[in-house]
This record gives structure tokens, C-alpha cells and sequence, in this order.
């Protein structure tokens, strides 16, 4: 176990899934000091290094490694297609870096800007429709529309395909979200409290810091998912498959789990106190850091 100095020009090896690769401890901290990579070489924690050539080791995708070194250095987002995009949005949310995440959405959305979109409705479409008082958009074809930061509170989308859609820092608070098809949408940071999900497809959606205060989530399909650091307290996840999650320090206090699928999902430094969690398989559940004071547990495979 290794802590580093405060030197900001300290050599650091890294491991990120079997591709190495070398930098400093300043490019690491600079620029996103909130990050995960700032706080593990910020010299306040200790991280683990292989004995024979000193490499951290950190269990990621290295593919898209090199793009975060190249934004920590130089502030640039890299001219990736939609799907490295969304690849790279993926690693930028875990490594918390915020401004990455950010700069990825806005190239995102000025792309689908200058795209002929297959949809039945357009952003101003949306604006115009929500100025009445009753908005129901069930069945329609939603598919790669920039929705972010608009008031979409109540709104019916029940039914609607709603993939790749752009939904983050909208104000979505009772929405109704009844099996859409959601796969690879973005919610980060959206208010989604109360709202119901029941029976939709979310695959591969980013949820990360949104809220989900008593949101109904039963039946959904949440594989692959990332709930980084989103408030899902009073949770309704009976049944919820998900599968490969990602829920590392999201809050489930009082959230109810009960038969969710919860395999190799990442509850790590979770807040699950007073969760559901009877009968629960969590055998290949990450619950390193996790909180289970007053978690119902009875039955539970652990």
C-alpha cells in the first residue's frame, strides 16, 4: 500500500484493465480536483501498487483510458462516434468527473442537432406541448431528441421509445414512464421523484445523481445501468433486474428490493439502511462500504 506525495509532478503508473499507462499526479488532480482519480492521488489515501513495477491497478475498461488523460491535460473532448460517445460517458461518470460528463453531453447533443432524426416530434414540438395542462405522449417516437433541463413534470410518455433520448437535469417529477423503451437513455441529474417506471426497458441508461425519491421502478429492466450517487430512498424495486448495475454510492434507504436481480451489481459505499432486502441473492453482490443497519435481510443468500 502506497500513499503519494502532494508532488504534483510525482510519476504515476496505472493498470485500467490490463492497458498501462503512465502520467502525473498534477494531470490526475488539476483539473477535476472532486473526481475519484484526484482523491486517490490527492496523498489523503492510501492505494495499492503491484510490487514489481509499481503499476495501481484500477478494474476498468482501459479502452477510452487515454480520451480522460487527453481532457485532464488538455481540457479537449475527443470527435468520437455516437457509441464511443456513449462508452466514454460511461467511464467519465465513474471516475466522477464532472466536466468530462458534461462536455461529452453537449457534443452528443450538437450532433443529434445536425441530424435528420426519425421522430414524430421535435424539441420545440415538446416545448410548445407542455405549456398546456395535461401532456400525454404515450406510444410516440421520441428516439434521440434533447429533452435536458426542460419541466416535463407529469407528463405521460407511457409506451413511447424513448432511445438515446436526452433527459439530463430535466424536472421529470411524477412523470409516468410505463414500459417505454429507455435503452441507452440519459437521465443524469434529473428529477425523477414519484415517478413510475413499471415494466420499462432501461438498459444501459445513466441515472447518475438523479433523483429518485419513491420512484416505481417494478419490473424494470435496469441491466447495465449506472445509478452513481442517485437518491433512490423509497425506491420501488420489487422484481427489477438489475443485472450488472452500477449503484456505487447511491442512497436505497428504505428502498424496497424485494426479488430484484441484483448479480455482479456495484452497491459499493451504498446507503441500504431499512432496505427490503428478504430473500434477496447477494451472493455476487459488491457490497464493500455498503450500509445494511435495520436492512431486512431475512433470507437473504449472502
Amino acid at each position: 500500500m502506497t500513499m503519494y506525495s502532494n508532488n504534483s509532478s510525482s510519476i504515476v503508473r496505472l493498470n485500467i484493465g490490463g492497458k498501462k499507462f503512465c502520467t502525473t499526479v498534477d494531470t490526475l488532480t488539476h483539473r477535476e480536483p472532486q473526481s475519484m482519480l484526484a482523491a486517490m492521488f490527492s496523498g489523503r489515501h492510501t492505494v495499492c501498487k503491484d510490487s514489481e513495477k509499481g503499476y495501481v491497478f484500477v478494474d476498468r475498461d482501459g479502452k477510452h483510458f487515454r480520451h480522460i488523460l487527453n481532457w485532464l491535460r488538455d481540457g479537449v473532448v475527443p470527435n468520437l462516434t455516437e457509441s464511443e460517445c456513449s462508452e466514454l460517458l460511461r467511464e467519465a461518470e465513474y471516475y466522477q468527473l464532472l466536466g468530462l460528463v458534461d462536455g461529452i453531453t453537449e457534443v452528443m447533443n450538437k450532433k443529434k442537432e445536425g441530424e435528420e432524426m426519425d421522430t414524430e416530434l421535435t424539441r420545440t414540438d415538446i416545448i410548445k406541448c407542455v405549456q398546456s395542462e395535461k401532456v400525454r405522449l404515450r406510444g410516440v417516437n421520441l428516439s434521440g431528441l434533447d429533452l435536458s433541463k426542460l419541466d416535463l413534470s407529469y407528463v405521460d410518455f407511457s409506451y413511447a421509445c424513448l432511445k438515446n433520448v436526452f433527459f439530463s437535469r430535466a424536472n421529470l417529477q411524477c412523470a409516468k414512464f410505463r414500459d417505454v423503451d429507455a435503452e441507452n437513455t440519459i437521465f443524469h441529474n434529473a428529477t425523477l421523484r414519484e415517478c413510475e417506471f413499471t415494466g420499462a426497458n432501461l438498459r444501459g441508461a445513466l441515472l447518475a445523481g438523479a433523483n429518485l425519491q419513491s420512484a416505481n421502478l417494478q419490473d424494470a429492466c435496469l441491466i447495465d445501468c449506472s445509478f452513481c450517487g442517485a437518491d433512490l430512498r423509497s425506491a420501488h424495486l420489487q422484481t427489477a433486474d438489475l443485472t450488472n448495475a452500477n449503484l456505487e454510492g447511491a442512497n436505497l434507504e428504505g428502498a424496497n428490493l424485494k426479488g430484484a436481480k441484483l448479480n455482479n451489481a456495484n452497491l459499493k459505499g451504498a446507503n441500504l439502511q431499512r432496505a427490503y432486502l428478504r430473500h434477496v441473492n447477494l451472493r455476487d453482490t459488491h457490497l464493500e462500504g455498503a450500509k445494511l443497519d435495520g436492512a431486512n435481510l431475512l433470507g437473504a443468500i449472502r
